[in-house]
């Protein structure tokens, strides 16, 4: 094998195909990525067998031919390089030479075919999506994954399409993000992904162009321009999501989402104590008082709302309220609430495109 290849956009394949390299598997090939040079491309890979990640790069390719590099030794002696072309050439039956400019690298690299071939996912049920779309519902749901492995279906996001809708779903015992978007497609779909796969999905979306999600029973392919990302779809049955969020309430709050965000952050500085975070809620009339009491000392925030219905104390693991606000894009939101014991339920006012569930903290009132 020999090419020839333009530094940065050999950077940029190898980073893409690497973040499906974990360096946890029990087999030492999948430390490495699969460069095979072809047609004047080289096609460029990473897995670590439930995640797989494959995409091309343009190279004038003088010899063809296959073969598997360490990733991160390959990655970090391209990433330093000049920034000039690399030529990458094998010279002996276990090894490679990597030069550039001045620089001169010999590097020894493994076998190309005993390195796992990728599923094949080939299906009717194909969606396309535009990825700046996308982006937004993996990352308005995303931050609600499990991260507890003793549910593995919940360390997934749920997506389904129906009736012309496509929603994400996740939650991890303490909160729920549903997302939800039109879209031209007529087939149901029902497949909870990794949350790790999605992760990664996010950080390869673009603004522009459509993705387009490919499912079969046990795989999701999602093609993005030149980059293919196949994942494993987790087994078991995702939870009712619907039977959980409350379809009646007694009081809604209207508020500024990022006064009550600077509210929260600040009252949340001296409620660190422990895991719990815990702001409280006193609701009456036209005002939320945000309080936090700590051995590091206490917090008062008042913030200015619109409350209809009655008024209510409440408490939060402040991380959760936060995780949400922060992500929500329109500037005042409903918060609805039932009692000091029931989910809190919050939503845009403006788009119907987004329902977010926080459990209350139970605090005792002695």
């Amino acid at each position: 094998m020999k090419f020839i290849c333009e530094k940065n956009a050999l950077v940029e394949g190898i980073s893409i195909a690497q973040k499906a390299v974990t360096g946890k598997s029990t087999m030492p090939i999948l430390g490495g990525i699969l460069i095979n040079a072809k047609n004047d491309t080289l096609i460029i890979t990473g897995s670590d067998i439930d995640l797989s990640i494959e995409t091309k790069v343009k190279a004038a390719v003088l010899e063809e031919g296959s073969l598997v590099v360490d990733a991160r030794l390959f990655g970090d002696i391209i990433r330093k390089l000049p920034n000039s072309d690399v030529e990458v050439a094998s010279i002996s039956e276990n090894s490679i030479e990597i030069k550039c400019e001045k620089s001169k690298f010999n590097v020894i690299h493994m076998d190309a075919e005993d390195y796992p071939s990728l599923p094949s996912v080939e299906g009717n049920k194909q969606l396309n999506i535009a990825q700046k779309c996308l982006k937004n519902m993996i990352k308005g749901t995303i931050f609600a994954v499990a991260q507890d492995e003793t549910r593995p279906i919940l360390t997934g996001v749920l997506m389904e399409s129906k009736d012309k809708t496509l929603n994400l779903v996740s939650l991890d015992g303490y909160r729920l993000a549903l997302k939800k978007e039109s879209i031209e497609f007529d087939d149901e779909v029902n497949a909870v992904i990794p949350g790790k796969t999605l992760n990664e999905v996010v950080k390869i979306l673009g603004e522009d162009d459509d993705v387009t999600l490919t499912f079969n029973e046990n795989h999701v392919l999602f093609t993005i321009n030149e980059t293919r990302i196949i994942s494993r779809l987790l087994e078991g049955e995702f939870i009712k999501y619907n039977s959980i969020i409350p379809e009646e309430h007694k009081s809604t709050v209207i508020v500024d989402k990022n006064i009550l965000l600077n509210s929260i952050e600040r009252a949340s500085l001296v409620g660190k104590e422990g895991n719990t975070n815990l702001v409280k809620f006193d609701i009456e009339d036209d005002t939320i008082v945000i309080t936090s009491n700590s051995q590091l000392g206490n917090v008062r925030e008042e913030v200015n709302i619109n409350l209809q219905g009655d008024g209510i104390q409440i408490a939060f693991n402040s991380k959760y309220l936060i995780d949400i606000l922060k992500i929500m894009d329109e500037e005042k939101i409903y918060m609805e609430f039932t009692s000091a014991v029931s989910p809190c339920v919050i939503k845009n006012i403006e788009k119907d495109n987004c329902t977010y569930l926080v459990l209350p903290v139970r605090v005792s009132t002695r």
